[in-house]
């Protein structure tokens, strides 16, 4: 099943982008993304919307501006998490990629509070550029600490392009907000997911060092520190965000994996933001041996869920002649 959730030039929007897919305690699906006013560009009049799905994403509720400022002010990066103790849906995103903000909400997405600058305890004084995700961040299960939000992160200093990766994490249920240690050189957009041995594994888009493959790195005390980056040669690069999640199992460790790959090896193609292609791993990402493409031609970024009943969800930039034309819903059958 495919659906078209957010089309581009449709509800007074130039563009859809920038999706982010959750499911709530209560199995509803929230679809966020940036709705850009007037142009396709990440920078202007850019809001943060939400849809709603109670039924497993067959029907979609009209969109709903979640947070915006009047003018040419971009908001966006929607990272969103689930306290699964109590149900909170924290959401930390950017306001012109310089200021991180969070809200919450308590009744299921339906409403939202009022935003805190969390700014001066998650970026260092130096950095310019600051996005959360985009994508989602987890809660760890595991471990001494087992009930952590974590959110992935990237960053830029103020010379060149010289960017990092890191993470954010909450140890009092979302009240405050810390930094781990970065992750350089070249890293930049960023899922994490915890595997069945309370391991993090972080999977990154590299802008440089990275012979065209995703960046990995690894860390033992839930993001605090992280093994020396390294990276996935069966996991192609270019340059774009992707979607990392691992689905719920007691037994294995079952790694979903999408993002954009017109060619897996380098060569005219590669580089193009295009089919949209799904990888799993059954074996925590030391291999990927199952690959099959969502949709075939213009695609670009996505947000993966798993959902009840087990099936995955795949929310994800796509269309015929480009890839910002439709922000597609699609449910997955393993």
């Amino acid at each position: 099943m495919k659906t078209a959730v957010f089309t581009s030039g449709e509800d007074g929007y130039h563009t859809y982008r920038i999706p982010s897919l959750l499911v709530t305690r209560k199995g509803t699906l929230l679809a966020f993304c940036e709705g850009r006013r007037a142009g396709q560009g990440d920078h202007g009049d850019i809001d943060l919307l939400v849809k709603r799905s109670e039924d497993g994403g067959e029907n979609w509720s009209d969109q709903r501006v979640i947070y915006g400022e009047a003018g040419e002010v971009t908001i966006g990066n929607p990272c969103p998490v689930v306290d699964q103790r109590n149900g909170t849906i924290w959401m930390p995103f950017c306001r012109e990629n310089n200021l991180v903000l969070m809200m919450k909400s308590e009744d299921d997405g339906q409403s939202w509070s009022a935003p805190t600058d969390i700014t001066k305890d998650v970026k260092r004084p130096t950095w310019k550029w600051y996005a959360t995700g985009p994508g989602v961040g987890i809660q760890l299960e595991r471990g001494d600490h087992a009930g952590r939000l974590v959110i992935p992160c990237d960053h830029r200093e103020p010379e060149g392009y010289d960017c990092g990766s890191h993470v954010i994490y909450s140890d009092d249920g979302g009240t405050t907000w810390q930094i781990g240690e970065v992750i350089k050189p070249g890293a930049n957009e960023c899922q994490a997911v915890e595997l069945l041995d309370g391991s993090l594994l972080l999977n990154m888009r590299m802008q440089t060092d990275s012979n065209g493959r995703r960046g990995t790195t690894r860390s033992k005390d839930g993001g605090l520190s992280w093994s020396a980056l390294s990276h996935d040669e069966n996991l192609p690069c270019p340059k774009c965000q992707a979607s990392l999640i691992r689905m719920p199992s007691d037994s294995e460790d079952r790694l979903l994996f999408t993002n954009p790959v017109a060619e897996d090896s380098p060569g005219p193609d590669y580089g193009k933001r295009a089919n949209m292609t799904l990888r799993i791993s059954n074996d925590a990402g030391a291999s990927w041996t199952e690959k099959s493409v969502l949709h075939e031609g213009p695609a670009a970024y996505s947000s993966l869920a798993a959902l009840q009943g087990g099936d995955a969800g795949c929310l994800y930039e796509g269309g015929a002649e480009s890839q910002y034309e439709h922000i597609f819903f699609e449910r997955i059958s393993l």
